[in-house]
């Protein structure tokens, strides 16, 4: 047992020191600090998680256990997260608090099937117990043997930190907040009401898997929201703007700062002036940038591997065949970086990569993670993915996008007569599988004679994934991967995401606005 393993007791004296440090006016501080950068020593080092006496033998015991009823394979999940959040509304904070999390997850997978199981308690019976019981998933009786495990080093970094967030007292991040609320308010005298929202995280994982592989990964992640509320004449209207990726407080430049106020009062104010559309069906521009939700949503996930393999995805028999025009191509990238969805490992331990799902129009592959690539013979893609140590991995986007095409953004817009703009959107529903789905638009244009005429808002866009993705006959070169804060929710799981696309044309959707 490592001399460093601390207490349960003791683990939990440090998450009440860092609360009570938000009441104190002190840096908001984790358990211990997170490592630049993953060791790339040999067995006889686990790294950063030898100070919760995770070692060698520890592992070996834990992947015996998942592996003594059969399974075909195994892993164990370590993870220590540290989350800190600060609000301010109307020139006040108004809430503040840390969270700290430490535990492992085992996984045992026999052929489709999964055994899961979890624990917050790093003593080697407790993990064994944990491993048995996930390994009960399958029947047979084997004798476990010794693991040769080894140390992998990361094959690249995507989020450098100058900075790490537990290194960054309050006293740095309240003058962020406090500069936001005044500017808010300082840009029109119609914002009544201000609220900032900022966020940091500091996580480390490590992946011990049955083939021998141990890998380690510092995950850093921050974000930063700015709601405004105007009024004019008696009435009210609110909107929003976020920032947010795998960065440190470097990331709240001056210039980033501006844009999240401008943009968060710019977004309100011109909802003063929008009205509906008409009603009907009519060629739909989706600007670049946030329109990736639609992207994301209806056509993404029909391309996560578990939903084909299970047969509920309308692409499940479509590798290979065109699914839209040659100018589409839709790639789905980890390896971004600093962005929401990056990641240098997936948490599976495999590295990530930049998936082409969609190449000239065909599609090429689906999202894989361990259980899918095996089922379709293929290597995992990176994109194994799960919410904490309390969930087994599954199939999931990282940083979905279409990349530019031959137009140009002014060239789409004067070749309508008549339809919408839609520049950013807020709520939806999507059946995943078939596609369907209906999305709230916030901010958008009336478009006519090729031309941008008058601002809308309250427009429902509905219509079916994949076949949205067969009409967009016209794709700008002008790629905008957004900045905001995207959680993607999936089977009771959210992960951060990021999503993107150029401004492209829709040759026909249904559109509800006035009748």
């Amino acid at each position: 047992m490592s001399e460093h393993r601390i207490s349960r007791r003791s683990f939990l004296g440090y998450g009440a020191a860092s609360l009570a440090a938000v009441a104190m006016g002190d840096s908001l501080m984790g358990c211990a600090h997170a490592p630049s950068e993953t060791r790339k020593g040999g067995v006889s080092s686990m790294g950063y998680f030898e100070r919760f006496g995770v070692d060698e033998a520890l592992l070996s015991r834990g992947l015996a256990a998942a592996m003594s009823r059969g399974a075909d394979f195994a892993d164990l999940f370590f993870q220590h997260r540290v989350v800190n959040q600060l609000g301010l509304e109307d020139g006040e904070v108004n809430r503040a608090y840390a969270s700290v999390s430490l535990g492992m997850g085992v996984r045992a997978v026999k052929g489709d099937q999964t055994g899961y199981a979890y624990t917050e308690d790093f003593s080697p019976e407790s993990i064994e117990r944990a491993a048995l019981t996930a390994a009960a998933i399958a029947n047979a009786s084997v004798t476990g043997a010794n693991i040769a495990l080894r140390v992998e080093p990361l094959t690249a970094n995507r989020y450098q930190v100058r900075t790490r967030w537990e290194d960054v007292a309050l006293a740095q991040k309240l003058p962020i907040l406090t500069h936001l609320n005044a500017q808010a308010f300082a840009a029109d005298p119609r914002i009544q009401k201000v609220s900032v929202t900022m966020a940091d995280e500091s996580g480390v994982i490590l992946v011990a898997r049955s083939d021998g592989r141990v890998v380690e990964d510092f995950q850093p992640m921050t974000s930063l929201v700015l709601s405004c509320i105007a009024e004019q004449n008696g009435r009210r209207e609110s909107n929003a703007y976020s920032l947010a990726g795998r960065a440190g407080i470097e990331l709240y430049s001056a210039e980033a700062l501006e844009r999240v106020v401008s943009r968060a009062v710019q977004k309100t104010l011109i909802l003063f002036e929008a009205g509906q559309p008409p009603a009907g069906e009519m060629p739909v521009v989706l600007t670049a940038g946030s329109s990736g939700i639609l992207l994301h949503e209806a056509i993404g996930h029909g391309m996560e591997a578990d939903f084909n393999r299970k047969g509920i995805s309308i692409y499940a028999d479509k590798i290979g065949q065109p699914i839209a025009q040659p100018l589409i191509n839709i790639v789905d990238d980890g390896t971004l970086p600093g962005a929401r969805g990056a990641l240098n490992v997936d948490d599976e331990g495999n590295p990530t990569e930049k998936t082409v799902l969609v190449e000239k129009g065909v599609l090429r592959t689906f999202l894989h993670d361990e259980i899918s690539a095996r089922h379709y013979g293929v290597k995992p893609t990176g994109n194994g993915r799960r919410e904490s140590y309390a969930h087994a991995p599954i199939p999931r986007m990282r940083a979905t996008y279409m990349e530019n095409g031959p137009h140009k953004r002014e060239e789409i817009i004067a070749s309508v007569k008549k339809g919408i703009l839609c520049e950013s959107f807020t709520n939806g529903q999507v059946q995943i599988g078939a596609g369907d789905f209906t999305f709230y638009v916030k901010n958008g244009y009336l478009i006519e004679d090729g031309k941008l005429t008058r601002p809308i808002k309250d427009v429902n866009l509905i219509g079916n994934g994949p076949r949205v993705l067969a009409n967009i006959d016209m794709v700008a070169d002008d790629l905008l991967v957004d900045e905001g804060r995207w959680t993607c929710g999936k089977d009771g799981q959210g992960a951060p995401v990021s999503q993107g696309m150029p401004t492209v044309r829709v040759a026909s959707m249904t559109v509800g606005g006035q009748g």
